[in-house]
């Protein structure tokens, strides 16, 4: 039992107050923002700018990324959506109904990061429908990067103005 109480105050189940929360909130969206379809945001930067074997790698690396998006979509979307779904639910549920403090953590960093797996899949048709090369292939990129930082920055700030409310209504300010 004591084994077990040291983990939990280690680990502080009080998710808004603990450091640990942002930092991984953080990383989250950074990633998120620099990976653009599968393509390191600044190789894009470099193909546009020099062409060569960085405009092959970003055709390459995009090509391959969205193919697989779609063809998980057809094997398991269905599924995918119904797990999804549900385990949003369950989080939501638990988290804003019966006020658990860690399920809203874990919801306010998953929720945003299913409508980031939306938008990629829809990137991911646009290039399977248009096959852009070059320029437009950059465009299209570059268009999906600042949609996913849209999401992220109303995301971070829904998740940090919730935070310091539960802080606050927890410390009793």
């Amino acid at each position: 039992m004591d084994l077990y109480v040291k983990l939990f105050d280690l680990i502080d189940m009080r998710s808004f107050s603990n450091l640990w929360y942002w930092i991984a909130l953080a990383v989250l969206w950074s990633g998120a923002s620099h990976w653009v379809l599968g393509v390191p945001f600044g190789l894009i930067q470099r193909a546009g700018r020099q062409g060569g074997q960085a405009a092959e790698d970003v055709a390459t690396l995009a090509g391959i990324t969205a193919r697989r998006y779609l063809s998980l979509v057809a094997a398991g979307g269905l599924w995918i959506a119904g797990f999804t779904g549900f385990a949003l639910t369950m989080l939501a549920v638990l988290g804003f109904g019966y006020r658990v403090e860690f399920c809203q953590a874990v919801f306010l960093l998953v929720a945003p990061m299913t409508l980031v797996g939306l938008w990629s899949v829809r990137t991911a048709r646009l290039y399977a429908a248009r096959g852009p090369e070059g320029e437009a292939l950059y465009r299209m990129l570059r268009w999906h990067r600042l949609g996913v930082q849209a999401i992220g920055i109303v995301s971070v700030f829904v998740t940090v103005t919730w935070g310091m409310w539960i802080n606050m209504l927890v410390t009793g300010l």
